[in-house]
This record gives structure tokens, sequence and C-alpha cells, in this order.
């Protein structure tokens, strides 16, 4: 009988370049029947994804290293190594952004899984501990983000949406 489990190394999965980010895909949604993914996301200081929302994904976040701001609708936090986060289903509006002076590193995990696709559309691959830049926001970017969203069912705001 076979038992399923499956170890997975440092540095192992795919590592994608998203919002001046590193997030490997530890986890992916195939693996799990589409029920969860898991995904390491390393942020440069000053990095993070703008706000957005995704009704149908519930995601979590546990902070491994650093501090990161996280903002809301009903405001900002700090939370930092050790501290927990959880976006429940229904759309809130959400971004996070490392404020620490290194690297922050958390770990993700979408209910269900298809976040993670969201990632390798708009991501570039990356190896380990390389960084690629955030992508300029041309005309054509903003075009393919929209369809990114209507695909996935979910809605990016602009940088600053939540100040």
């Amino acid at each position: 009988m076979k038992s399923g489990i499956e170890i997975i190394e440092k540095d192992k999965g795919q590592i994608l370049g998203v919002a001046g980010g590193n997030y490997r895909i530890i986890v992916p949604g195939d693996k799990t029947d589409n029920k969860y993914a898991v995904i390491e996301m390393i942020v440069p200081p000053g990095g993070g994804p703008p706000p957005h929302s995704h009704p149908d994904t519930h995601e979590t976040f546990y902070v491994l290293e650093g501090d990161v701001e996280f903002q809301t609708e009903q405001g900002k936090s700090i939370v930092s190594a050790g501290g927990f986060i959880t976006i429940p289903l229904g759309g809130a509006i959400h971004c996070f952004t490392n404020t620490s002076s290194t690297v922050a590193k958390l770990l993700c995990t979408v209910m269900p899984a298809g976040l993670e696709k969201v990632f390798e559309l708009v991501g570039v691959p990356v190896g380990s501990g390389e960084f690629a830049p955030i992508p300029e926001l041309t005309d054509e970017r903003r075009e393919l983000m929209a369809l990114i969203d209507k695909q996935f069912g979910q809605k990016t705001y602009p940088k600053g949406y939540l100040d």
C-alpha cells in the first residue's frame, strides 16, 4: 500500500519572481486534488503584492522571518515572525509589505488551490536567492492582469487603494 507521503527538500519546487519577491510553490494543487496549495514567499524589504481580493479562496500566512505590514479595509497591522494571518472566503481586500530591513519569509496556504496558477502566469522563473525586478505596469501588463483576474475570479487594485 502506498503511503502518499512526500518530502520536499529546501529549495525544491518551482521558484517564481512575483511582485519583487520569490514565491516557491512547495505543494501545488495538482498534488492535493486542488484542495490546497502551499507557497513559500521570500519578500525583500519594501516588497509585497498590491491590494487584491479573491472571494473563492481562503488564504493563510505564517510569518517565519521578519516583519510584514498587513493591510485590509479595517486598517494596518505589523505581524512579526511567529504571527499568523487568515484571509477568509468572501473577498476581503488585502495586501502586505515587508517592513523589515532584511528579507521576510512567509508560508502561505491557499484553499482551494488555484492561486499558485496565478503566480505561474504573472511570475518569471528565478533561481534560489535571485530576485526578479517588479515588472513595469505597461498597458500590456494591465491587460494581462485583467485577463488573469477574470479567469481566476479575483480583483487587483492599485497600490495605495487601502490608504
